[in-house]
């Protein structure tokens, strides 16, 4: 019988404790716990996390699967929303300081430390609802900041903190769907080229310069469940490869307009859906599902660690976390 050495060119590794970042298919020998390991693919999946203390919809949501902000949201009451902010330790929410204006069906993006709470819902302003307020947060509160252009809900986000945003998308009572996108630079809120297709309830995940627009509803015909995907590139949107299955008000997480996941959402109704879509920057492919059915979540994280929290209807506080493909290290055995 050949040896390892024979078939590979070199011998198994003696190492004191296992790699910090093993490379599929690595072998080595782990002279403190006198076994043989080795480096294999751990699929993706979803698991249950810490539930919210707020069961509510409608909302936005910033920073990582690890350390999370979700804030506003409609608490399963018609023409009801609600301020509550709640931090996420990776275990556990921790209710924080409120938003200023009570909203939901709005945006979000940035971090636990630094981000943005963008137009959305507000029953209290009547006929109309829809407002242009835009809250910035610090880590510790909210402050008013300038308002965007044009007042909308269901609108989608892009950005990585406080001072770097994109929006993008949106609705006007009572279903006129919106195109508008607008670039914040940390003081104030510029007009720059349209989406192609005006939608509103859709996906969005990024940055201010690289981002992407997913799924959503399109007013022709009205409220019409769409696949469509548009890539941002600094300056303007560009058609790319639709999605596998039509969503509308979905979880989203990424890092830019080539690396993102879209989870959840609508149809059917009204739970939602338990469907994961990632996109690698040229086609989206289907991957886990989560464990149980998510809609108008709030969401935030990458593409190999995101974080699902709330939604539904009737609402939940319930939270998912995902993990992606990852390699890990497994003993060998005889059997």
């Amino acid at each position: 019988m050949a040896t390892y050495k024979e078939i590979f060119g070199t011998n198994i590794e003696v190492l004191a404790s296992d790699p910090a970042n093993p490379v599929e298919g690595q072998v080595w020998y782990n002279s403190t716990d006198n076994v043989v390991k080795g480096a294999v693919l751990q699929a993706a999946a979803w698991a249950t996390g810490g539930n919210l203390n707020t069961a509510r919809r409608a909302l936005p949501g910033a920073g990582t699967r690890d350390a999370g902000l979700v804030f506003g949201g409609n608490p399963d009451t018609p023409l009801t929303a609600i301020a509550n902010t709640e931090s996420y330790n990776g275990s556990a929410w921790t209710e924080v300081n409120d938003l200023n204006t009570a909203r939901s069906s709005f945006a979000g993006t940035g971090t636990p430390t630094s981000a943005l709470g963008i137009a959305g819902f507000n029953p209290a302003t009547g006929p109309t609802y829809q407002v242009t307020n835009v809250e910035s947060w610090n880590g510790t509160s909210w402050t008013e900041i300038t308002d965007i252009g044009t007042a909308r809900y269901s609108l989608a986000a892009a950005g990585v903190d406080n001072t770097s945003a994109l929006v993008f998308g949106g609705a006007t009572p009572p279903t006129t769907t919106k195109a508008e996108t607008e670039s914040w630079n940390g003081s104030a809120w510029t007009e720059v080229n349209d989406l192609g297709t005006s939608r509103y309830a859709l996906g969005g995940a990024g940055t201010q310069t690289s981002a992407l627009a997913f799924g959503g509803y399109n007013s022709s015909p009205l409220n019409a469940d769409v696949t469509l995907t548009e890539s941002w590139n600094g300056t303007s949107w560009t058609e790319v490869n639709d999605m596998n299955i039509a969503h509308r008000q979905v979880g989203r997480a990424g890092t830019d307009n080539t690396s993102v996941l879209a989870f959840g959402g609508v149809p059917p109704s009204p739970p939602g859906m338990t469907n994961t879509e990632e996109w690698d920057g040229t086609s989206w492919t289907e991957v886990a599902d989560l464990n149980s059915a998510q809609r108008s979540q709030g969401s935030s994280g990458t593409t190999t660690a995101a974080l699902s929290a709330g939604g539904g209807v009737p609402v939940v506080n319930t939270t998912q976390e995902w993990t992606g493909v990852t390699v890990v290290p497994a003993t060998f055995t005889d059997s």
